[in-house]
């Protein structure tokens, strides 16, 4: 079985892929200690606080809703932390947190432990991605009045040395963004023919991938709302330090092109955001890891760039990565009905097919159950499997095989996708094709009817023989969902309007426990509503919620 995941897995991948993970694997550059000196700045150079505080004490740190103290050197690679702790470690995001003025001294003490601590090339800290955000939050701290000492811009100077000779084309989509970033900022940074050099690849690389990556809807191509938060803070802080440095840096005509990137995916972020001012979680989404949406939009206001005011009761169809957004009243829905992202890249993919988010004004409903963990965990792989999201499951089996925490094997694809409004409803259908694996199983069908009062979901399931039918919906940790005598549910919060949802006869209907991890490190008890069925195919049932 795992040869065959594995199987239709790398037949997705590119060539170069295959052979840049050989490389990396084998190759290690030699350690160049060099110094470089640094290149003024044209103009004034301020980026904002995006993030909230990570430093507790001098030693001590909260990342992931989990506090830890570094007590000696043996800490920044211990392995009783989980993987993603210690990359956030070695990150030093806190460098450019709010108030990091009041934190100096304390950074200045870890940045110049970390130099002793952590030999050039060995350990999490030096592998590609965590140096990357080092490289820029070292260098945002630089430039935003807390100088670096001597020791440190030489450690920076190795870092950058090091990354370019560790560019991650094995894993390539935003891993390869924020190298490129990095290597951009290294380049600005310091002066001569290197940095030259490294602002020349990191430049190469964001010409060939944010048209790749950033599709035509806006959306990163990952489709994570998550990661096109963090996408889009790069791309802030891209033209923040072009703009610094000037015409010794990077041409305006390349600033302008990236200005209406961002145009386009601040218009994207904007529509995957509830009316709390926060991301739907689909895919590898959560809370409090990507600046928060309000802080984005005002990080590009000053920069010129202004999106506008998106209009209160609208349809947006995000075509290219498939989401769709309806606002009918007070009532809002993001549906899910797009493909699991790159084909040779859908680490961060769930199999949440054809599922959905709905909100009432600032009050989530219906939501998707987030995630809380990455690595190779059961709790991972329940995480984004089918049955952690609000859509259907067919003989136990994922819509798309997601193994190995960041893997997928064969994929569920849309294979058909309409929108349409007529007076006050407008109508959503999708169809994927992600059960055909499954013997007698042909198409999942799903569609929407919204209007201000109600929302109809219509799934068709076609094919032959007998299989085993669960729908799922999971409720925010504030609502009450109760089974009335009737078979219909009510879900109840304090303060808000009743919800009544009524399913199809001849389905079992049942409320169970359940969770939701709107952060990482982070599980709330919730509970969902699960409709199954014993069924022969074709089969059509209707979920009904009166809102």
């Amino acid at each position: 079985m795992r040869l065959q995941l594995l199987f239709f897995t790398v037949i997705h991948l590119r060539p170069k892929q295959i052979f840049a993970r050989i490389a990396f694997r084998l190759f290690r550059p030699a350690p160049n200690r060099k110094a470089l000196p640094l290149r003024t700045p044209e103009n004034k150079i301020r980026f904002p606080s995006l993030k909230r505080p990570s430093m507790i004490s001098p030693a001590t740190f909260t990342f992931l809703n989990h506090t830890a103290e570094i007590k000696d050197s043996r800490c920044w690679n211990d392995g009783s932390f989980d993987k993603l702790w210690l990359y956030n470690l070695h990150y030093f995001d806190d460098c450019s947190a709010e108030r990091f003025e009041e934190r100096a001294a304390w950074h200045e003490a870890l940045i110049a432990g970390w130099i002793d601590e952590n030999p050039v090339g060995k350990g999490a800290g030096w592998e590609p991605y965590p140096t990357s955000l080092r490289i820029v939050n070292w260098t945002k701290r630089h430039l935003n009045g807390n100088p670096l000492p001597p020791k440190a811009l030489n450690s920076l100077a190795v870092q950058a040395r090091f990354l370019r000779r560790r560019v991650e084309y094995h894993l390539m989509a935003n891993h390869l963004v924020a190298n490129a970033k990095a290597l951009v900022f290294a380049g600005l940074f310091y002066r001569g023919k290197e940095a030259e050099e490294w602002l020349k690849k990191g430049l190469s690389i964001l010409k060939k991938e944010l048209p790749e990556q950033i599709l035509a809807d806006g959306g990163h191509f990952e489709r994570s709302p998550m990661y096109h938060g963090i996408i889009l803070e790069d791309m802030l802080d891209l033209i923040t330090m072009a703009q610094g440095y000037g015409q010794s840096g990077i041409p305006k005509h390349l600033i302008d092109e990236w200005k209406t990137t961002l145009n386009k995916m601040l218009l994207w972020f904007r529509a995957m955001c509830h009316g709390d001012g926060k991301i739907a979680l689909f895919n590898d989404a959560a809370f409090n890891i990507a600046p928060e949406t309000d802080r984005l939009l005002e990080y590009a206001r000053r920069l010129a760039i202004d999106p506008g005011v998106q209009q209160p009761d609208e349809v947006i169809n995000l075509s290219s990565t498939g989401y769709i957004r309806v606002k009918k009243g007070n009532n809002l829905l993001i549906i899910d009905a797009g493909d699991v992202g790159p084909d040779y890249q859908p680490g961060h993919a769930h199999a949440d097919t054809l599922s959905f988010e709905l909100s009432r004004g600032t009050d989530r409903i219906i939501v998707d159950s987030g995630t809380s963990c990455y690595g190779t965990s059961p709790e991972r792989q329940r995480q984004r499997g089918t049955a952690a999201h609000n859509t259907v499951l067919i003989d136990s089996q994922n819509s798309s095989e997601v193994w190995g925490g960041f893997r997928v094997a064969r994929r569920a694809r849309i294979v058909e996708r309409t929108v349409s409004s007529s007076g006050r409803q407008t109508v959503v259908t999708a169809v994927h094709n992600g059960f055909q694996r499954l013997h007698g199983v042909d198409i999942h069908r799903r569609t929407w009817t919204v209007d201000e009062e109600k929302i109809i979901i219509e799934d068709y399931i076609s094919g032959s023989g007998r299989h085993h039918i669960d729908a799922f919906i999971h409720f925010h940790p504030d609502m009450t969902p109760g089974k009335n005598a009737n078979g219909t549910v009510t879900v109840l919060k304090e303060g808000m309007r009743t919800i009544k949802i009524t399913c199809s006869p001849g389905l079992d209907i049942q409320i169970k426990n359940g969770t939701y991890h709107p952060e990482f490190g982070m599980t709330i008890a919730a509970q969902q509503l699960v409709c199954s069925a014993d069924v022969n195919l074709p089969f059509r049932f209707f979920t009904t919620i009166e809102t």
